[in-house]
């Protein structure tokens, strides 16, 4: 089973739509593991939504979360005790998974362990998910190097919205990361999005 982890350089950049056009272009399960903020609805059915293949499978979360906040601050107010030993891949023998994580690498899911433990744990390919806004430069790089420090294989970046040539070509110039694909900002995502989208992601 191949195993890849999405993960971003913050909150909000493009992580479970990436992921659903990974899903797609590929054939692939997905998994969120923590999901955080379910009260109102979860990566995983936005995922579900979004796919128009028939052999991808959801897999459920090990932990979901009502509130919207860091996953070691909401479970604490849920009284959840968030155990990374619980945290197992589900079972999809001969298949891609696609793994989302939770806001960026240093997310804590308790107050020890952090995603990027869970992708080290998981021994997953990375994707980062970057997105051109004041900062990002800075933010890409920390996470480049985060994923590099602890041995991680970055199989490459993904850049959202409005493209900022220099900004992107500094990053790539000094993180020495492929960049995979460009995704613009759509006025809608649906599933002739991320179908448009696809082909960009079939060849990683």
């Amino acid at each position: 089973m191949r195993k890849i982890f999405v993960t971003g350089i913050g909150t909000d950049v493009g992580k479970t739509v990436i992921s659903a056009m990974l899903v797609e272009a590929l054939k692939a399960d997905y998994w969120k593991p923590v999901q955080s903020g379910s009260f109102f609805s979860t990566d995983s059915a936005t995922i579900k939504n979004l796919i128009s293949n028939e052999v991808s499978v959801i897999h459920p979360e090990s932990y979901s979360l009502k509130e919207h906040k860091s996953p070691h601050e909401a479970a604490a107010n849920e009284n959840v005790i968030i155990d990374p030993n619980k945290i197992i891949l589900p079972a999809c023998k001969n298949k891609t998974l696609i793994i989302e994580g939770a806001g960026g690498l240093l997310v804590p899911l308790t107050d020890d362990f952090f995603i990027i433990d869970l992708i080290k744990k998981f021994d997953a390919e990375v994707v980062v998910v970057t997105q051109n806004y004041l900062g990002s430069i800075n933010h890409t790089l920390l996470t480049v190097d985060a994923l590099k420090n602890r041995g991680l294989n970055i199989v490459g970046l993904v850049f959202c919205g409005s493209p900022h040539v220099p900004s992107e070509n500094i990053v790539l110039k000094f993180s020495g990361v492929p960049r995979i694909a460009h995704v613009t900002k759509e006025d809608k995502v649906d599933k002739a999005t991320i179908l448009k989208y696809a082909k960009s992601f079939e060849n990683i």
